[in-house]
């Protein structure tokens, strides 16, 4: 395997860090908040007694938004996030790296197989708080969510802007972030990606959402876009 030659945070990017490598090759990556412990396969780079965890391009939506030059990445230390359609953890894992020990992510998923398997990755990092629910359903977990900083969603509907604001109304702090992927093919598969895009993007604003960047996902994912927001609560 290729020497690291050198870590260094992020120019651009809070919480994330380049990893250069001896055969050139650059990566991204967070700090592991669990040493040792892999999530889905990722390498393990250590340097000067840190251990960082390689941010893959290909399995997480948001490092593919940050390659692509996303505005900003506004998940900080001690944040309390959200987490829409959770999977099996891959990107929550990351997050969970960058809020830390003293935040939160509730991590809503409504497949039972998969949560099974994002329990395993919850039992490791404290920070990450399973729930098996509907995210179209918010008042059936708001006795277990507070009041967050952001919100980040992966849910293949068709209303996903719909979800999202829906869940924001209960949970989201005036002027908090969402990080929104959209899928397009999931919410049609008639319409051309931007026409979905637009669409999604116009019910955000409708409920209250300032847009400030929009990011297409290729070639990490196709037919897919990066949304990040403000709320402001009405």
């Amino acid at each position: 395997m290729s020497q690291v030659v050198s870590v260094r945070p992020h120019d651009k990017y809070y919480g994330v860090y380049i990893v250069e490598l001896e055969d050139g090759s650059v990566k991204l990556a967070t700090k592991n908040l669990v040493p040792g412990h892999r999530v889905y396969g990722e390498r393990l780079f250590r340097y000067n007694g840190v251990e960082y965890r390689e941010w893959n391009t290909y399995r997480s939506k948001l490092a593919g938004a940050l390659a692509n030059g996303l505005a900003e990445q506004p998940i900080r230390e001690g944040h309390k996030i959200l987490y829409l359609g959770v999977a099996t953890g891959t990107t929550a894992s990351h997050v969970s790296d960058i809020v830390g020990p003293k935040g939160r992510i509730y991590s809503v998923e409504f497949a039972p197989r998969v949560m099974r398997e994002f329990v395993l990755v919850a039992d490791t990092r404290k920070n990450l708080y399973p729930i098996l629910g509907d995210a179209r359903k918010p008042q059936n977990y708001r006795h277990l969510v507070e009041m967050v900083d952001g919100i980040y969603a992966d849910v293949a509907q068709p209303d996903q802007a719909t979800i999202v604001a829906d869940n924001a109304d209960f949970f989201l702090k005036d002027g908090g972030y969402i990080l929104l992927a959209i899928k397009a093919r999931s919410i049609d598969v008639t319409k051309e990606p931007s026409e979905v895009y637009k669409r999604e993007i116009n019910t955000l604003k409708e409920r209250g959402f300032e847009i400030i960047d929009v990011v297409h996902l290729e070639p990490y994912d196709r037919d897919h876009a990066m949304v990040y927001a403000r709320y402001k609560r009405k």
